[in-house]
């Protein structure tokens, strides 16, 4: 059936109706369901430091400080981690941060944090893991007419030899900069998304090329090597499902 979204609204109230959760939305509609889940996210815990007092500067929509390389808007004070408008809410993102901020300021380097080629997953029964930009944010940045997109439908040969597996697909993307080649950015839906992405993202952190992902040699039969024979541009609508070994 799919997913319905529902833009520009939220929910105001849930009431139980028999077996079923009825949620009313702020326009007035209103839906019933089996299960809701409340994702609220997180907002920052800064009110009782006093902030306003030295003038840094916080988004009021979240109490997270604003900054850039993680320098507030008062030149001594900094800021790391989920509490920085922007940043991503991981731990080792924190900590690496914190290590390329004290180099910086005790032992003379001028490397600063790379906020976008971040691997992350989401472990949901069938995993997610990404590194880089999405296409979205790619062609927002770079314009249409320098993004293309190759991607792959697969079916892991695990889930293969399994009849309650075999009709999930995994799927893999990878967004590239038609001139120059660069890799932009990389997605993959399917087993072990954190073991596949974290490789991966070492290669980004390099500026990999499309043809150095496509010229490495995959191992056999895994599902990280799908990326090494991806061919199939989106923008051709020629059929993008794996075609076996």
């Amino acid at each position: 059936e799919g997913i319905v979204f529902r833009e520009e609204v939220v929910p105001t109230k849930l009431e139980k109706v028999g077996e079923k959760i009825k949620v009313t939305f702020s326009n007035g509609e209103s839906d019933e369901y089996d299960t809701v889940l409340a994702a609220i996210g997180r907002s920052g815990d800064t009110s009782k430091l006093g902030l306003e007092n030295v003038g840094v500067a916080v988004n009021p929509k979240n109490s997270k400080i604003s900054a850039k390389f993680e320098q507030t808007s008062v030149p001594n004070i900094y800021v790391i981690g989920d509490v920085m408008d922007g940043c991503p809410e991981l731990t080792p993102v924190a900590i690496h941060a914190g290590k390329a901020l004290s180099r910086r300021l005790f032992g003379g380097s001028n490397q600063a944090m790379d906020y976008r080629n971040i691997c992350t997953t989401v472990f949901t029964p069938l995993e997610y893991g990404t590194v880089g930009y999405s296409e979205d944010e790619a062609i927002a940045e770079f314009g249409e007419e320098t993004v293309t997109v190759y991607h792959k439908y697969f079916i892991p040969l695990e889930w293969s030899l399994s009849p309650s597996r075999g009709s999930h697909q995994g799927f893999c993307k990878a967004i590239v900069n038609k001139h120059t080649d660069k890799v932009l950015g990389l997605h993959y839906l399917g087993p072990n998304a954190g073991e596949v992405m974290q490789g991966f993202g070492t290669a980004m952190k390099l500026g990999c090329k499309f043809e150095d992902i496509t010229e490495t040699v995959g191992i056999h039969p895994t599902t990280a090597e799908e990326f090494t024979t991806l061919s199939i541009t989106k923008e051709s609508g020629d059929d993008a499902a794996a075609s076996g070994c």
